[in-house]
């Protein structure tokens, strides 16, 4: 339920998956899907909320992300690798490549630009320390690296006005943000928005509402934190599993919020005590969300 200002919102389970890394929910306005990953299960997932039809598709490696593209399919980020996927063909074409000495690292959370760049970030599959970083696809297919060291790369969006980006590296326990550049996608200033106290769980994904403030989920937390633009805590919504992953807004006015989560690591014990862990959630908090933005590139 959350808690705003003493009103209860329900959280209805609106997809049964049990993902064991549900991630990177993504609202698609053209098509009034969402669509999510399972991280290590390798699989893209679609569900339609008119028809609760749900389409997956298996990629054969770990996705860490995707997003939407101008032509109509996803870009998605693979381990070492940036590909495209058509739709409605499913054809995988790689587009750009990094971190080939590394096959020890794996992709994680992105999203694209308002300028049509998608920022995805990897981590070490045993979580070294400093081994990862935040890379950028651009439209011409070349490939940055933004943000490096890194430990986990996760959670990252846009203020509404382009002039901020928030991140995670989640083993900090730290939403940082940047001032932002967004004709040359150039970071500066880096420094902590808000912290997260241990206890309150490891910060994940994140999401940036209308109104510019920041939700982010939290890693055997629970919950999701709605943050002011001053990193003051507004609001929490709690969710009857431990690792929640992301969130999005959706819908046909962007008031629904999506809300992914994991299933991986659990013991029996806590599996029988967290049934819908790894499932996908929806509520009506009350703000509205911002429209994803589409990959503009190597089409």
């Amino acid at each position: 339920m959350l808690e705003q200002f003493g009103k209860s919102v329900p959280i209805d389970v609106i997809v049964s998956c049990r993902n064991q890394i549900g991630e990177g929910p993504i609202w698609l306005e053209d098509q009034q899907r969402i669509v999510w990953v399972d991280i290590t299960q390798h699989l893209i997932q679609w569900f339609d909320p008119v028809s609760g039809t749900v389409e997956v598709l298996d990629v054969g490696k770990d996705v860490g992300a995707v997003a939407p593209t101008t032509s109509g399919g996803l870009v998605a980020a693979l381990p070492g690798e940036f590909v495209l996927i058509s739709h409605p063909g499913r054809d995988i074409r790689t587009v750009g490549r990094f971190e080939e000495n590394k096959p020890n690292n794996r992709m994680n959370d992105g999203k694209c630009d308002s300028l049509g760049r998608f920022w995805a970030g990897t981590m070490a599959y045993d979580l070294e320390t400093s081994a990862a970083a935040l890379y950028r696809l651009n439209t011409d297919c070349t490939v940055d690296v933004m943000v490096a060291p890194v430990t986990l790369s996760n959670g990252i969006g846009w203020s509404p006005d382009n002039r901020l980006m928030y991140y995670v590296d989640s083993p900090t326990q730290s939403v940082d943000m940047f001032d932002y550049e967004s004709t040359t996608g150039t970071l500066r200033n880096r420094r902590t928005f808000v912290q997260i106290p241990k206890e309150a769980g490891l910060p994940d994904g994140l999401t940036v509402d209308a109104d510019g403030y920041v939700w982010v989920a939290l890693w055997e937390g629970g919950a999701l934190w709605r943050l002011a633009q001053n990193g003051q805590l507004d609001m929490i919504l709690e969710l009857p599993v431990s690792q929640v992953t992301s969130c999005t807004f959706g819908g046909s006015d962007l008031s629904d919020l999506y809300i992914t989560s994991a299933a991986t690591g659990l013991s029996e014990t806590r599996r029988r005590a967290e049934p819908q862990a790894g499932n996908l959630f929806r509520c009506e908090p009350g703000p509205r969300g911002l429209p994803a933005h589409c990959f503009a590139g190597c089409q």
